[in-house]
């Protein structure tokens, strides 16, 4: 080969090795493959959530092979539904034991020993039987008047439609106020009764709160 040849090779080699050195490398793959076995026992591969296995787990692997995640099984619209009520179910129930954290809370601030309680229990059976006395000083007062009222019926008595109608109705209005009060003192009575029902209640709760807050606290 003359020396003109050997130039124009070395031209032609040296022209192509720019466009050699510029070839990019091929890039490794980036995206995730999914695995499963699906419910007839055969081992499913996809680049893409697998419909066949969307009732059972799959395996999310990276490109080097690695499990980057596992996917759950798709819920049915039904257990979907099931789940959502599960979790409001744990998430009222939750709230309900933080409320009753903060009423113990409460009860114990409000009453920090037996004393405070019983002091309590027998204030609000006094306002009780404050309001029973005055009823029943009512009702002495009514009968007071029914005595009376009694005296000028006494001219009718052989024919008490004889009497007048204004003493008529005093006798009747009087009749009614002490039967009124009359059930208004066995309300209170039972009032009485509910009072001593929530203290007693209450006093067992905080028996069992005043002893956990003795523990000490290791």
């Amino acid at each position: 080969m003359n020396w003109l040849a050997r130039t124009l090779v070395l031209l032609l080699c040296a022209g192509a090795l720019p466009a050699w050195a510029q070839a990019p490398a091929p890039s490794a793959p980036t995206s995730n493959v999914y695995t499963c076995i699906d419910a007839k026992g055969r081992r499913l591969t996809a680049d893409r959530p697998i419909a066949d296995c969307a009732d059972r787990e799959q395996r999310v692997l990276g490109p080097s092979g690695t499990e980057r995640e596992r996917l759950g099984p798709t819920l049915t619209e039904h257990e979907r539904a099931a789940r959502d009520a599960q979790r409001r179910k744990e998430l009222e129930e939750r709230a309900r034991l933080a409320d009753e954290r903060r009423r113990e809370r409460a009860l114990v601030a409000r009453y920090p020993d037996q004393a405070a309680h019983d002091a309590e229990r027998a204030a609000a059976q006094e306002q009780v039987d404050e309001v029973t006395r005055v009823a029943q000083k009512r009702i002495v007062e009514l009968l007071e008047q029914r005595k009376k009222l009694a005296g000028e019926m006494e001219f009718y008595k052989k024919s008490p439609a004889q009497a007048p109608m204004h003493l008529r109705r005093a006798v009747a209005e009087n009749d009614d106020q002490i039967a009124e009060q009359e059930r208004f003192v066995a309300n209170q009575a039972q009032e009485k009764r509910r009072v001593n029902q929530r203290f007693d209640a209450e006093l067992l709760q905080l028996r069992k709160l005043w002893a956990a807050r003795a523990v000490p606290v290791e």
